[in-house]
C-alpha cells in the first residue's frame, strides 16, 4: 500500500510540474526595458508638466504643445518619479515582506510636499493613523484620487511578467492613501508595466491590467469603455475623449467620491486619468511621441497620465532601442530628489528587487550560455475584493499605530479633534486679471471688517473633518476667501498657532498681522508656527488664503509649549 501512496505522489507531482508554463527574458532585456520604463516615465513628465490641470474638461490646443528638448528627460525633482522611491526603498531595507505598517511609517517620515490622496494619507499616518485606515474613506476624502495610480511604475517595473506582486504591492503601498478605484488605478498601472515586459500589443497590455483588477468595479467599467469607444473610433481620438467627458466628467454617477465635487471643471478623479493613460496608448500608434502628445492633450493631469503612458509604452520598446532625443541629455550623476538614487543606482535597485520577485512569486533565474534567464511562472491571479469609496462600512477594530510605532514616525500631524473645527468664511474674492501671488496683498473687504460671513462646523454636511476645504466650498482659480474663528479663554496664557495653508496665508490675532507666508504649495498642518498671547476673555483668529490652482484648503491649531493641543477653549459665533 505505501508504494501505491508512493507512486500516486510521484505522479501528482510530475503532472503539477508538466503544467507550470514560464515565460522567459534575459536580465539584459529586463533591464534595458526597465531602464526604459523610467525614461518614459520621465519624458513624459517633463513634457507634459507646463500644461497640467491648466486644461480641466478641455481637449489641449495643439499650438500649446511645447516642443521636445533632449534636456527635458532630466525630471528629478519631479513628486510623479521621486515618491515612488520610497517605496523602493523601504523594500530594499526590509525586502517583500515588509509589513504595511513599516511602509506607512517610512511614508509619514518622507518630507517633500504632497497633494490629495497622498497628503491626507501622510497626514493620517503622521497623526498615528496606521495604514490601511490612513487611505480608508471614512479617514481619507480623497481615497479615489490618483495619486497610487501616478506613482505605481515601480511595481510593475519590479515584476516583469508578475501580475499577482503588482496587486500585492499594491495591497502593501497603495492602502497607504488610497481605496477602491483610487487603488485599483495603480494596480492597473503596474499591471500593464508588468505585461510590458513580454508583450507590445497595447490591447493585449491593457487587457493584461484590466485583468489585476476587480470586473465589477468602476475603474474597470471606465477603461472596457475606452477600449470599446476606440474600436468604434480608431481614427479619431478626439470622439472618444468626448465620451469619456460625457460619462466620467459630467455624469454624477461616475464622481460619487470626486474630492473636488460632482460639477467641478478639475477632477483628479483615477478613472478618468487612467483613461487619458489609455487613451494615449491606444490612438499613440506605439510611437512615443505620439503617445505622449494625446494623453496630455486630453487634459486634466497632464504629465502624470502621460507620464503612465510613455513608461509604458517605453518599456515595450527597451532602452536600447529608444530614439537619443530621451537618451542623449541624460544625467546620469545627478540623484532624484528625496532620495540617494541617481539614475544608474536606481536601475541597480530595481534589478535587485526584479530578481528577489521573480523568486517569490515562483521563478527561476538561470543561466543559459553566456545569458542570465528570468523564467517566470503563468499563475492564476488573485485580485483584490470589490470596494467602493461611496459606500463602505463602520470602521472597526484598532486604526491607531502603537506607542512604539508613533516613536519610530519623527514628523507629526495634528488628529481632527485637536484642530479648529468652527468657522466663518467669507468669498471668494477676485480682481480682474491679478494671479493669486499679487492678490496676496490687495485688502478685501474682510481685512476692512465688512463682508458676508456663513459659519460652518468642519466634518458636519459632508464638510472635511480637519480642514477648511474652500476648492469645494467656492472653486476657481486665482481668488482669496476668509476664515475666522472666535474662542474664549478663562485665562491669559502664552500658546503657538500651528497652521498649513494652500495656497499663500496671511493671519491676523486679536486685529495684529502675527504670520504671513505667500507662496504656492499644499497644505500641510506642520509647515508654519507662530506665538501668540491669549487673552482672558474673547479672542479672534482672521486667516486669508490665496488659491492659484488646483487645492485650496486650510488648517489651524493652537497649542502649548509643549505641542499638546489647548482643551480649555470655547469656541463660539
Amino acid at each position: 500500500m505505501k508504494k501505491v501512496y508512493l507512486l500516486i505522489l510521484v505522479l501528482i507531482l510530475l503532472v503539477s510540474c508538466a503544467k507550470v508554463e514560464y515565460r522567459k527574458i534575459t536580465v539584459d532585456t529586463y533591464v534595458s526595458k526597465m531602464k526604459a520604463g523610467w525614461i518614459g516615465q520621465m519624458a513624459g513628465v517633463g513634457w507634459g508638466a507646463p500644461t497640467e490641470f491648466k486644461w480641466n474638461g478641455q481637449i489641449i490646443p495643439q499650438e500649446n504643445v511645447l516642443e521636445w528638448r533632449p534636456e527635458m528627460i532630466n525630471q528629478f525633482g519631479q513628486d510623479d518619479i521621486y515618491v515612488e522611491m520610497t517605496f523602493l526603498r523601504t523594500l530594499e531595507m526590509y525586502g517583500f515582506d515588509a509589513s504595511i505598517r513599516q511602509a506607512g511609517i517610512d511614508f509619514a517620515n518622507s518630507k517633500y510636499r504632497l497633494w490629495h490622496a497622498n497628503k491626507a494619507g501622510r497626514e493620517n499616518l503622521r497623526a498615528g493613523i496606521a495604514p490601511p485606515w490612513s487611505g480608508f474613506p471614512k479617514f481619507n476624502k480623497h481615497a479615489d484620487d490618483i495619486d497610487y495610480q501616478i506613482e505605481a511604475d515601480y511595481a510593475g517595473l519590479i515584476s516583469p511578467g508578475l501580475p499577482q506582486s503588482c496587486i500585492d504591492l499594491g495591497e502593501i503601498f497603495g492602502r497607504l492613501m488610497n481605496y477602491g478605484d483610487g487603488l485599483y488605478g495603480g494596480q492597473f498601472v503596474a499591471g500593464m508595466y508588468a505585461e510590458a515586459f513580454f508583450e507590445n500589443d497595447v490591447e493585449k497590455i491593457i487587457n493584461a491590467g484590466l485583468a489585476c483588477i476587480p470586473e465589477k468595479s468602476q475603474y474597470f467599467e471606465c477603461i472596457s469603455d475606452v477600449l470599446k469607444w476606440h474600436n468604434e473610433n480608431p481614427d479619431d481620438w478626439t470622439k472618444t475623449w468626448h465620451l469619456i467627458e460625457e460619462k466620467y466628467q459630467n455624469n454624477p454617477e461616475y464622481r460619487k467620491f470626486s474630492c473636488s465635487g460632482a460639477d467641478s471643471d478639475f477632477n483628479i478623479d483615477a478613472k478618468i486619468n487612467g483613461a487619458y493613460i489609455v487613451m494615449g496608448l491606444l490612438y499613440g500608434d506605439s510611437n512615443l511621441e505620439k503617445t505622449i502628445e494625446i494623453s496630455m492633450r486630453c487634459g486634466q493631469d497632464s504629465d502624470c497620465n502621460p507620464s503612465n503612458a510613455a513608461g509604458i509604452l517605453a518599456t515595450t520598446i527597451g532602452y536600447d532601442k529608444l530614439s537619443e532625443k530621451y537618451t542623449s541629455a541624460l544625467n546620469e550623476e545627478k540623484k532624484f530628489s528625496f532620495t540617494d538614487y541617481n539614475f544608474p543606482q536606481l536601475t541597480e535597485v530595481c534589478d535587485k528587487l526584479a530578481r528577489k520577485a521573480v523568486q517569490r512569486y515562483g521563478g527561476k533565474i538561470e543561466t543559459v550560455g553566456r545569458d542570465e534567464m528570468f523564467l517566470i511562472p503563468v499563475s492564476p491571479l488573485k485580485t483584490t475584493s470589490l470596494e467602493k469609496s461611496w459606500a463602505v462600512g463602520e470602521v472597526t477594530g484598532e486604526t491607531k499605530f502603537s506607542k512604539e510605532e508613533m516613536k519610530k514616525i519623527k514628523i507629526r500631524s495634528r488628529l481632527p479633534d485637536e484642530l479648529i473645527r468652527l468657522w466663518q468664511i467669507s468669498g471668494p474674492y477676485m480682481n480682474k486679471n491679478k494671479d493669486a501671488d499679487v492678490l496676496f496683498d490687495v485688502i478685501f473687504p474682510p481685512e476692512k471688517k465688512k463682508g458676508d460671513w456663513k459659519t460652518i462646523q468642519l466634518g458636519e454636511k459632508g464638510l472635511n473633518v480637519s480642514n477648511v476645504q474652500f476648492h469645494h466650498l467656492y472653486g476657481g482659480e486665482n481668488r482669496v476667501a476668509y476664515a475666522k474663528t472666535r474662542f474664549y479663554s478663562e485665562t491669559t496664557q502664552t500658546a503657538f498657532l500651528e497652521l498649513g495653508s494652500d495656497d499663500g496665508v496671511k493671519v491676523w490675532f486679536n486685529n495684529f498681522l502675527i504670520h504671513q507666508k505667500n507662496e504656492r504649495r499644499a497644505c500641510n498642518i506642520s509647515d508654519d508656527k507662530a506665538q501668540i498671547e491669549i487673552q482672558k476673555g474673547w479672542n479672534e483668529l482672521l486667516f486669508k488664503v490665496t488659491q492659484g490652482r488646483g487645492g485650496w484648503e486650510m488648517a489651524a491649531c493652537l497649542v502649548d509649549d509643549q505641542g499638546n493641543a489647548l482643551k480649555n477653549l470655547k469656541y463660539e459665533f
